[in-house]
């Protein structure tokens, strides 16, 4: 999907909500159990009830590789039905170098190959310029490296400061910005992180943002938007468990959608706010 697309696809569906698609066994109703696939049968009712209200879904790969052969033909089924107006990611994060960043890339973007084909991935770039510059070079595809998380693990790393006070994040994005364009890559930054944003648009000003952590996590999506919205909207706010968990019951599907609803209700706000639609 290309850039202008996606931003056409905000602005008719005056929403910028992408949908994760991390479906958990435990998680989902039981009813569905019984189901011959019953990932997918959860996964199918989601994407129906939720197609006309968001922009992206983005499976989390992890939630689908531990069933080995049986949980990748799940993955092949769930990106087969995603509406082909949203942008579909495979959150893998991947990083490797070389060769192998290029087979990953392939495992995702080359249908005829692997019987995927995602419009973006993520990607793990602590391995540098060959593990992020390969998933660069698929024409329509992005790569979303990511920059700064929400988890607390992420103050390990990501926050220390060099000897002028600049952030590892704030490195990391300004070197990566040298291996792509705002066409083709994107920043996974948490939304829980509040002010950062401010500080993530004096690096990229331009490109797109994947923001996890509204809903469930308690990302607050007015203040995101304060400091991470652009003139193209520039961002891609995630909820997962406040959606596809929002019932265990027969009424799940609708129960998301209500859910989905009152995310794109205040999105269309935010973005009537900044003149963006």
């Amino acid at each position: 999907m290309r850039r202008d697309e996606l931003i056409a696809q905000i602005k008719r569906k005056r929403s910028f909500l992408c949908v994760g698609l991390d479906t958990d066994l435990e998680k989902i109703p039981d009813f569905l159990l019984d189901e011959e696939d019953p990932i997918f049968s959860f996964n199918k009712a989601i994407v129906e009830a939720t197609a006309d209200l968001c922009v992206a879904y983005k499976p989390n790969i992890a939630f689908y590789e531990c069933y080995g052969a049986k949980g990748w033909e799940t993955l092949r089924k769930t990106w087969e039905i995603l509406p082909k107006d949203c942008l579909s990611i495979a959150d893998a994060k991947r990083g490797d170098i070389g060769n192998t960043a290029e087979r990953y890339a392939r495992a995702f973007f080359d249908e005829k190959q692997a019987g995927l084909g995602f419009d973006a991935i993520t990607i793990a770039p602590y391995m540098g310029e060959d593990s992020v510059k390969p998933f660069l070079t698929f024409a329509g595809r992005w790569g979303i490296v990511l920059a700064l998380t929400s988890n607390s693990g992420s103050f390990d790393f990501q926050l220390f400061e060099d000897s002028v006070g600049t952030h590892l994040f704030e490195q990391v994005i300004e070197k990566v910005n040298e291996w792509g364009s705002t066409d083709n890559l994107m920043y996974v930054v948490g939304a829980t992180r509040g002010e950062a944003f401010e500080t993530i648009r004096k690096h990229a000003p331009a490109h797109f943002l994947l923001v996890p952590g509204v809903g469930a996590q308690g990302g607050d999506l007015a203040e995101v938007c304060r400091y991470g919205m652009n003139d193209d909207c520039g961002l891609l706010v995630n909820a997962t468990r406040s959606i596809i968990y929002a019932s265990k019951g027969r009424d799940f599907a609708e129960k998301a959608r209500e859910e989905a609803l009152k995310l794109q209700g205040e999105m269309e706000t935010e973005l009537q706010r900044y003149g963006i639609i």
